[in-house]
């Protein structure tokens, strides 16, 4: 491992969103979703959800908003939500981490890069899950909807996890899986790889810097060496 990091020296760290990258979440929210609209005969298309994924952000699109205004009548918004969030934490527990992540966290921490979370969810939410999977310990650094006045595509978070890991934009790597995030990390000066998963495959993810299916696709040391001669290109 100290040979990998001694060729990889211009990359101090790792940042990590979490719903759709660490854990699938956003699949069983969209599909929530879904059983909601389709219980009053009603599509919910993936074109319209893509406006809110990776953001925390309530004027990209409002499902429950939309779902009124198609029906035409007043519904009960505590209930519906409440059903809702039910079925949502359902799906959601049962999922896995996704592939390759926790042996990227595992090399990065062998390699001595530090790691960090950009989430646009609460910390209740983020930091919850990465203690139920065992994750948490790997992070020096976790920053979510809390710390900041916007979430992405706004490039607040990232900014402040590298600043809390006091490196420069150049020496991270981050890893999305939704446009919005994508262009948060784009706009933070960082390098971005893009590893959509079941929903964000769908969406316009091609203005990050790097794409991989998986991050079992490429093992860690590789992708340092393919991002430093990038970086080195420019």
């Amino acid at each position: 491992m100290q040979n990998n990091m001694e060729k990889n020296k211009q990359i101090k760290a790792l940042i990590f969103d979490f719903d759709g990258l660490i854990l699938e979440t956003e699949a069983p929210v969209y599909r929530s979703w879904c059983e909601v609209y389709e219980a009053f005969g009603l599509d919910l298309p993936l074109a319209e959800w893509g406006r809110i994924v990776g953001t925390a952000e309530a004027e990209h699109f409002n499902p429950l908003n939309r779902l009124e205004k198609l029906v035409g009548k007043p519904l009960d918004h505590d209930n519906i939500m409440k059903e809702r969030r039910s079925r949502e934490m359902e799906m959601i527990n049962s999922q896995p981490v996704m592939p390759g992540v926790e042996t990227y966290l595992r090399d990065a921490k062998a390699m001595g890069l530090k790691l960090g979370v950009a989430s646009s969810s609460s910390r209740t939410w983020v930091e919850g899950h990465l203690k139920r999977l065992g994750l948490i310990h790997y992070f020096d650094c976790i920053r979510t909807s809390d710390d900041v006045l916007r979430t992405k595509p706004d490039p607040g978070l990232f900014i402040l996890v590298q600043q809390t890991l006091k490196i420069e934009p150049e020496d991270a790597i981050v890893f999305e899986d939704s446009p919005n995030g994508i262009m948060a990390a784009k706009q933070a000066g960082i390098f971005c790889v893009a590893v959509p998963n079941e929903i964000t495959r769908h969406l316009s993810i091609d203005h990050a810097d790097m794409h991989l299916n998986s991050l079992e696709d490429m093992q860690l040391s590789a992708l340092l060496s393919k991002v430093e001669g990038i970086l080195k290109n420019r």
